[in-house]
């Protein structure tokens, strides 16, 4: 589901400007309002900031991403909010948050809001992405700067199948990795992002998988773990592990994945990892 589809210009704002962490909820709260996605709004509102008591989600580099699944939708949508001298909103890294995305989403049981979140948190990783949204001029701008990241980001499947290579799938990975974080929600796709992005600019192949809310999802297999050099485990809660029984394999926090990509992908190409 496209962030372009779900975003209405009535519901961005990007001069957005607030004293505290619940006022800026408020207004978003208000702006989604706007885009006619909800029919009981003190029901949606209650509802983001009874989510936003298991845990902040301000997930750092100054971008808030709250949500609620609920009822109260009646149609899943997306609000924004720039604000251009910050607000303190209780973020994981201390920081001010400027950037904020608010998600709606039906109490349905195909939890779309796991899967905006995940795309969000997937484009959010680019830093010259978040300048572009933080300095657009209008919300044309921002939203054409939202539709060229998502076209680069997630390009058609039926595109990625004619480019890729005939044997491209039959190759062995060299690292693969595994992301999970306590709500299984915005880090585990930050690290697994990072990841990839720094392999990639590295010249290594990687497959990450991701053990989210909604499960994991690019489950590593019997043959490619078999086949890899080296696994690296950047998660905080408990995953699957007796697969990688005689494996060289690092163990790491989720933070480690967003913020020590290139020494943890070292580190596995270096041949010292500790067999598991």
């Amino acid at each position: 589901m496209k962030i372009t589809d779900l975003l209405k210009k009535q519901s961005i704002c990007l001069d957005g400007k607030a004293d505290s962490k619940e006022q800026v909820i408020r207004e978003m709260v208000d702006l989604m309002a706007e885009g006619g996605n909800i029919n009981d709004i003190d029901t949606y509102r209650e509802t983001v900031f009874k989510r936003e008591e298991e845990g902040t989600t301000g997930i750092g580099e100054g971008i808030a991403i709250p949500h609620g699944k609920t009822e109260a939708v009646s149609a899943p949508g997306l609000a924004a909010m720039v604000l251009p001298e910050g607000v303190d909103y209780d973020s994981l890294d201390g920081e001010p948050a400027y950037l904020i995305f608010l998600i709606a989403a039906p109490n349905t049981e195909d939890n779309v809001h796991l899967e905006v979140l995940s795309r969000l948190s997937m484009l959010l990783m680019d830093e010259d992405f978040r300048n572009k949204l933080l300095h657009a001029k209008d919300v044309d701008e921002f939203l054409a700067y939202v539709d060229a990241a998502e076209k680069e980001k997630f390009p058609e499947e039926a595109e990625e199948k004619a480019e890729a290579p005939a044997d491209a799938f039959a190759k062995p990975y060299q690292i693969l990795a595994v992301t999970a974080c306590p709500t299984g929600i915005a880090h585990t796709y930050m690290a697994a992002e990072d990841l990839e992005k720094k392999a990639k600019e590295m010249g290594v192949t990687i497959k990450v998988e991701t053990n989210g809310s909604g499960g994991a999802k690019n489950v590593l297999t019997p043959e490619e773990i078999a086949a890899c050099d080296c696994i690296i485990i950047a998660a905080d809660k408990d995953v699957a592990m007796a697969r990688f029984d005689g494996k060289p394999l690092i163990s790491t926090k989720v933070s480690d994945g967003i913020n020590k990509a290139q020494e943890l992908i070292e580190r596995a190409l270096s041949g010292n990892a500790p067999v598991y």
